[in-house]
């Protein structure tokens, strides 16, 4: 009896701790508390294992180098880009243009410079500001400048030596703001632009060449391209069939010149020869009536 009793109390204590309405949300949130701690834990031990696994990558005691006895390979340095001599690019324009053999016929004649009566090829370009005023000249690349003269025929010069033997000259300039052996960095204003004897006809103007040791090369094909994209240029083999094909442009350029040169010694060599003939003639004319006379003397003798 007392065990069925018990029974009995212990139920209705059970169900009245079901009808508590705390009891149900009491249940629910130790059930999401055990739930949380538990994925918690986990993950913890899953950091703590990858923590103590050795990392392949930063063993560096377990990798072998073999070199073979090769020398690493240098790295490339970033080389300059080949800029226009001046900042305000976007206001001029290129009077005269690089001589190219490979061109039209009509593109050489306007790359050709006229002074000492004779057509000249031109080694590099001509820019001028289309207002004709003058403009800061600035250094192209970076370099050390090898020199700074006065040239009667192309004004005040400076040259900038750069590396793998590449030069480049900016002629034609007003004023010169920099000394032989100076260090310049590529925009570094180095003079003004000026006038020359050799470019009168393009005013107030720079002329720019490029060179890569005595080979002249087009300015407007290297721009803003790497410096040593230009270091790369070719001369080319024969040097002695450039300078022929030189002389020919500047014949045919300035044929009319020589022929009227040669026209006008050809006619003073005929009149000189006709003069001669003259002379030749009187003289003969001169010594015939002598002969005569000599005769008739003799025949009087006799």
């Amino acid at each position: 009896m007392r065990e069925e009793e018990n029974k009995s109390v212990s139920k209705n204590n059970w169900k009245r701790i079901f009808r508590k309405k705390w009891f149900f949300p009491s249940v629910y949130l130790i059930t999401a508390a055990l739930l949380l701690a538990g994925v918690v834990w986990y993950q913890n031990s899953s950091t703590n294992d990858q923590a103590e696994q050795p990392d392949a990558s930063n063993d560096t005691d377990s990798i072998e180098y073999s070199y073979d006895g090769e020398d690493s390979a240098p790295v490339m340095e970033q080389s300059e880009n080949l800029a226009m001599p001046l900042k305000e690019r976007e206001e001029v324009v290129i009077k005269t243009k690089f001589y190219d053999f490979d061109a039209s016929q009509e593109e050489k004649e306007q790359a050709l410079v006229f002074y000492h009566n004779r057509y000249h090829q031109s080694n590099g370009i001509s820019i001028a500001r289309e207002d004709g005023e003058t403009f800061d000249v600035t250094a192209s690349a970076s370099g050390t400048i090898t020199e700074v003269k006065e040239d009667p025929l192309f004004g005040q010069l400076i040259e900038i030596s750069h590396d793998s033997d590449v030069t480049t000259k900016y002629m034609s300039l007003g004023d010169v703001l920099v000394e032989a052996g100076a260090e310049v960095k590529q925009g570094d204003v180095i003079g003004t632009a000026g006038q020359n004897l050799a470019g009168k006809d393009n005013g107030v103007h720079l002329d720019f060449e490029v060179r890569k040791g005595e080979t002249a090369l087009n300015p407007e094909e290297y721009f803003n391209q790497p410096l040593n994209k230009l270091q790369e240029a070719e001369e080319p083999e024969d040097q002695q069939g450039q300078e022929s094909a030189t002389e020919e442009t500047d014949e045919g350029a300035g044929q009319k010149l020589n022929e009227d040169d040669q026209k006008s010694g050809e006619d003073q060599d005929q009149g000189t020869d006709e003069e001669d003939a003259e002379q030749g003639q009187e003289g003969n004319d001169t010594e015939q009536p002598t002969e005569d006379s000599e005769s008739s003397i003799s025949m009087m003798n006799t």
